[in-house]
């Protein structure tokens, strides 16, 4: 059964939030110390400030209810998605999937473009679930929600929405869980689309000789994000139950520790062209808060296996690759287990595309589905 949905949140759970809110606990902070820390304490309060005072849920409430919502149980877990079809009726069906710390709401500049485009052969009908544990799907009941079972959950939505065949774009654990999709149902997935790092050193020397300067400095970028930068996915993926205790009970640490990775840690190596606009921040942060899926959002790095990490089993569904401003994506080891057929780079953007360049993400899934129907 699928069932209609609309976001409602209750006055009383805004009322909680803003109570909460003005009887923060804010900690010290050492001088001169910048991010190095952590997101500085300047920079939270004076987002919290905005969120108690001027950000209006109501008005981003109403503008994810434009689209049309529904629930359904799949595997004993409600999932959450939207359903926007385009009004050519031959429009390819796509499957969008985000990642953490994402929501839906990541994807509501792409709508539009991709339903409704000025030519009716680049037009997609959208199926944009919230993954089992994050905001309205969430929390999860059950343990093993891992990217395998989410991945055959979402064939399951598809197939009940009638789509036999239809492509999938995600970045992030959209990427993860779309690929893995396309390993369970490769007759079903036309084409894989993901924007961010794909590929991952092996660990063998051989592999590093040759490359080149650019590939090198995302080679180094990605040595010094995993080795000073990766602290929250080792604690999510080892101690989400006692992380969900301050999550859960401090708007204020709910705010901090997804807005630190929605800057990507710092404004200033993003570049100001990059940043995010605070309220797309605190409509992210506020999803989770009034959901209470901090916890179960966490659970899906503790579930995570080897192989989600390491090299993986090869997947031959027509992949494209875009990658945007410093993402860390190094074709040579992407194509070791992929079917890479396009890859593209852009000077601006980020780990965020459907936020920071919705332009430019939605240029390259049209360009790379046009690629797969010649």
């Amino acid at each position: 059964m699928i069932d209609p949905f609309l976001i409602d949140v209750p006055q009383s759970d805004l009322s909680d939030l803003h109570r909460r809110l003005d009887a923060t606990r804010w900690p010290d902070q050492l001088p001169d110390v910048g991010w190095s820390h952590g997101v500085p304490l300047d920079y939270v309060r004076d987002l919290a400030e905005h969120w108690r005072h001027d950000y209006d849920w109501r008005a981003h409430e109403a503008r994810l209810n434009r689209h049309p919502q529904f629930t359904t149980e799949i595997d004993g877990q409600r999932i959450h998605f939207l359903h926007v079809r385009s009004p050519h009726q031959d429009a390819t069906p796509l499957l969008i999937t985000h990642g953490w710390p994402s929501t839906i709401a990541d994807f509501l500049d792409v709508v539009e473009p991709l339903t409704n485009p000025p030519v009716e052969a680049d037009a997609f009908h959208l199926v944009i679930p919230s993954l089992p544990g994050f905001g309205f799907s969430g929390p999860t009941t059950s343990p093993g929600w891992n990217a395998q079972r989410t991945a055959r959950a979402l064939a399951e939505l598809m197939s009940r929405l009638g789509y036999e065949r239809f492509g999938a774009q995600g970045g992030d654990w959209g990427r993860i869980i779309n690929r893995e999709l396309a390993l369970h149902a490769p007759e079903r997935v036309i084409g894989l689309h993901v924007n961010g790092s794909l590929g991952m050193p092996s660990g063998d020397p051989a592999e590093l000789v040759g490359l080149d300067p650019h590939d090198q400095r995302r080679l180094e970028s990605l040595e010094k994000f995993t080795g000073e930068r990766m602290g929250y996915a080792w604690i999510q993926g080892t101690r989400p139950q006692t992380l969900s205790y301050a999550l859960l009970d401090s708007p204020a640490g709910q705010l901090a520790w997804i807005a630190e990775l929605l800057e990507w840690f710092d404004p200033a190596e993003l570049g100001e062209a990059n940043r995010i606009d605070r309220d797309r921040v605190l409509t992210t942060v506020t999803i989770y808060w009034l959901t209470r899926t901090a916890g179960s959002s966490a659970r899906v790095y503790l579930e995570a296996d080897d192989n989600t990490w390491g090299v993986q089993e090869p997947c031959p569904t027509p992949t494209g690759v875009v990658g945007f401003g410093e993402d860390r994506g190094i074709r040579r080891f992407a194509e070791r287990e992929n079917n890479i057929v396009r890859w593209t780079t852009f000077d601006r953007g980020g780990h965020f595309a459907a936020i920071q360049t919705p332009d430019l993400l939605v240029t390259d899934v049209r360009a790379f589905f046009q690629e797969l129907r010649t």
